[in-house]
């Protein structure tokens, strides 16, 4: 017979505590370089150190953390040639999996999108970076899910999660004022059934801002 955790056992803390944590991490919510101790996470969550050390180690293997020689963790602090060496897996995984999902683009789906676009606005007016990298990636999330292609959609996800804590200072060098161009494009690309200029706008958009950065 198999046993399953109780919804408030060790082991639903420990998900509840990792979930929280990756979301933080990838919507840009905590600075690059910053560190994280096992006892501070588990006081501002108000659990014990061993749900931590667990949620800890699996962001460690994401890439979502670094774990120093001496043990201690922080989020990443990002050189020019690993923001080059992940803006080229965006621009290749990306713009793939937006071609994948045209078939099964509805208008429904496309119209959703432009919702989106519409709450990035509204995160930009209120100079909200972190609001502003959630909405940015849902936009893309909202598409990509239709590729059907969970394996692929995971791989990008780990790569928006390393990026995370490093966007923040992408939107301040941005200094957005509306919402990003190419987001205009996908979207009249969808609505054509335009393969090609999906590719060319979807891979415009997920390297441009990037590039700014290791410039």
């Amino acid at each position: 017979m198999l046993l399953t955790p109780r919804p408030d056992g060790p082991g639903a803390a420990h998900d509840r505590l990792y979930r929280s944590l990756r979301s933080r991490i990838m919507h840009g919510e905590l600075a690059p370089g910053a560190a994280l101790t096992l006892r501070g996470i588990g006081k501002d969550y108000g659990v014990s150190v061993t749900p931590v050390r667990e949620a800890m180690r699996r962001l460690v293997a994401e890439g979502a953390l670094s774990l120093s020689a001496s043990g201690r963790i922080t989020t990443p602090e990002l050189t020019d040639d690993r923001i080059e060496e992940l803006a080229a897996l965006r621009s290749l995984l990306e713009p793939e999996l937006a071609i994948r999902a045209l078939p099964r683009a509805h208008l429904a789906l496309i119209d959703r999108m432009e919702t989106i676009n519409r709450a990035i606005a509204e995160q930009i007016a209120k100079h909200d970076a972190s609001g502003y990298i959630r909405t940015n990636l849902e936009f893309h999330r909202t598409l990509y899910l239709r590729a059907q292609a969970p394996a692929m959609l995971a791989m990008v996800e780990t790569v928006w999660l390393q990026m995370g804590p490093t966007m923040k200072a992408l939107y301040g060098r941005l200094n957005r004022t509306e919402v990003p161009k190419n987001h205009r494009l996908i979207v009249a690309a969808l609505r054509a059934g335009d393969e090609p200029g999906l590719r060319l706008a979807v891979r415009a958009d997920v390297t441009q801002g990037l590039r700014l950065l290791a410039g």
